[in-house]
């Protein structure tokens, strides 16, 4: 079924009415919960690496096992979700996710809290298209159903920008476990509330889960996922052009598969929708501009500003409260205007963003946060009316595998972006910074390196030094902000090219 006739039979659906609205806020915890749990650890992890003293590579693997397993597994969780019912994988998920965060919040060792935040990785595949695809069963019509995703979107990303201030709050006050111990109560509420506010989906008669297709699935997300991380951390090596050909390897293999099987893990035949291959791609090239700049200005607050964290997180408020206005207001919009030309409209405004971030300099905390203000602003639109549009394309029956397949491509584009833009602006970094004088080599190494190895050992730096290193990292910023401008304009022709034959929200589809 395509976009158009699935809009077509949803288009006079009954309306949404209070149980549905208090379904979508108990649905919010769960997504709230998501967000925190993947900043959370900004500024848990000094306390962590102080009790546990985790090796260089455990402290990696304990901020990234969690996206990662995420990442790996959202596409078999939202097909599972549609072969046993969306509801029951929810409260699933969520019972796990709870046990396991009280596991990681006492974990005696750095590998048993590696251990744990894998398996809280696993139970969070579950919740993200589980919550998507109940909103899509729960709003039949498509104007509510839009601002219910726009909802979700702002849920998701209010959760990440609370992650390290909350994370903060919660070390000063109690200890660093207190910070997994959230999940408790947000289980609790869902658990309480699922079977009386949610409604339950399932399809069995899609057939039993092919393991070799979630074996090929993994395959394919999990080397390139590592690769991109790598190259975020360390840099391009030998191993990273291998990993990206075992994993492409393996998703070449695992679309054949799915081409020939009755009950594939993804309907391949999704992509054929015009629409949902369009809206994906904007997905996609908007979350690495998003993801990238999101890392370096994060950056840029405490190492060039000289802000904490906890104020850092303060002053990411503003952007979070644009991309809420731009959530919501982004489908209340397109029901008079067409989702293709409000999507292009909003991130031809965060082109001033990108802007903004390519000309900073020095002092320009205030520029940096209206820019990326501009930036989040465009994130929300696509977030919203880009899931509207994805899920909306599939029919019921498939819908948690269209959330899962949403998710995914927004989970990769942010790890691109960070490691895209972040591997430039290290780049840029090492050719722009001056190498101190006077200094011991294993000093001189760390201020080339890069520009939080020189804030490390600024008390032993030559006068100036350190105003060099933040220089040749604005420099860096300025470049990668102008690369990832450049991207967005793709996405602009996308949405204007792609997108332009549907029509306003609620209006019939040709």
């Amino acid at each position: 079924m395509s976009m158009e006739q699935n809009v077509l039979t949803r288009t006079g659906a009954a309306r949404a009415g209070t149980r549905e609205w208090l379904g979508l806020g108990l649905l919010a915890l769960p997504t709230v919960l998501l967000g925190l749990d993947v900043t959370v650890l900004y500024l848990v992890s000094p306390s962590i690496a102080a009790e546990l003293r985790p090796t260089p590579v455990q402290s990696l693997w304990i901020m990234d096992a969690y996206g990662f397993l995420i990442s790996g597994l959202l596409i078999t969780m939202g097909t599972l979700g549609d072969r046993i019912g969306r509801r029951r994988l929810l409260m699933i998920g969520v019972t796990a996710f709870a046990a396991v965060s009280v596991a990681a919040a006492f974990a005696p060792s750095a590998g048993l809290l590696i251990l744990a935040r894998a398996l809280l990785g696993v139970a969070g595949a579950t919740l993200m298209p589980s919550t998507l695809s109940l909103i899509s069963n729960m709003f039949a019509d498509v104007r509510q159903r839009a601002v219910a995703f726009g909802v979700w979107a702002t849920m998701f990303a209010l959760g990440m920008a609370a992650g390290p201030i909350v994370g903060g709050a919660l070390v000063d006050r109690f200890w660093w476990g207190a910070a997994f111990l959230l999940a408790v109560p947000v289980a609790l509420a869902v658990l309480a509330g699922a079977r009386a506010l949610l409604p339950e989906y399932a399809s069995p008669g899609e057939g039993r889960l092919d393991l070799t297709s979630v074996t090929l699935s993994l395959a394919a997300i999990l080397p390139i996922v590592y690769a991109v991380k790598n190259v975020a951390t360390h840099g391009a090596d030998g191993m990273t052009p291998l990993l990206l050909l075992a994993g492409a390897a393996a998703g070449i293999t695992f679309v054949r598969r799915q081409l020939r099987l009755a009950s594939p893990l993804l309907d391949m035949t999704l992509f054929t929708d015009r629409a949902f291959s369009a809206a994906l791609a904007a997905l996609l090239i908007g979350l690495v501009g998003v993801g990238g700049t999101m890392y370096l200005v994060t950056q840029f607050l405490q190492l060039v500003e000289g802000l904490s964290p906890a104020v850092a997180g303060l002053w990411m408020g503003p952007p979070a409260l644009a991309m809420f206005a731009a959530a919501v207001g982004a489908p209340l919009v397109a029901r008079r205007v067409r989702p293709g030309v409000v999507m292009a409209a909003t991130q031809g405004l965060s082109l001033i963003g990108y802007a903004l971030l390519a000309t900073a300099g020095t002092g320009g905390a205030v520029s940096v946060v209206i820019g990326f203000a501009f930036v989040y602003l465009g994130l929300g639109a696509i977030a919203a009316l880009g899931t509207d549009i994805v899920v909306g394309a599939a029919p019921a029956a498939k819908s948690g595998s269209a959330a899962a397949m949403s998710e995914t491509v927004q989970e990769l584009g942010l790890a691109v972006g960070v490691a895209l833009l972040g591997s430039l602006t290290t780049a840029v970094y090492r050719s722009q910074a001056p190498e101190p004088e006077g200094v011991a080599p294993e000093i001189a190494d760390r201020v080339t390196a890069g520009l939080d190895g020189a804030m490390a050992v600024s008390d032993r730096l030559p006068p100036g030094a350190v105003q060099g290193a933040q220089e040749a990292f604005i420099t860096g910023l300025n470049i990668a902000s102008l690369t990832a401008g450049v991207a967005i304009v793709g996405v602009i022709a996308v949405c204007l090219l792609m997108l332009r034959h549907i029509r306003p929200i609620g209006e019939t589809q040709p």
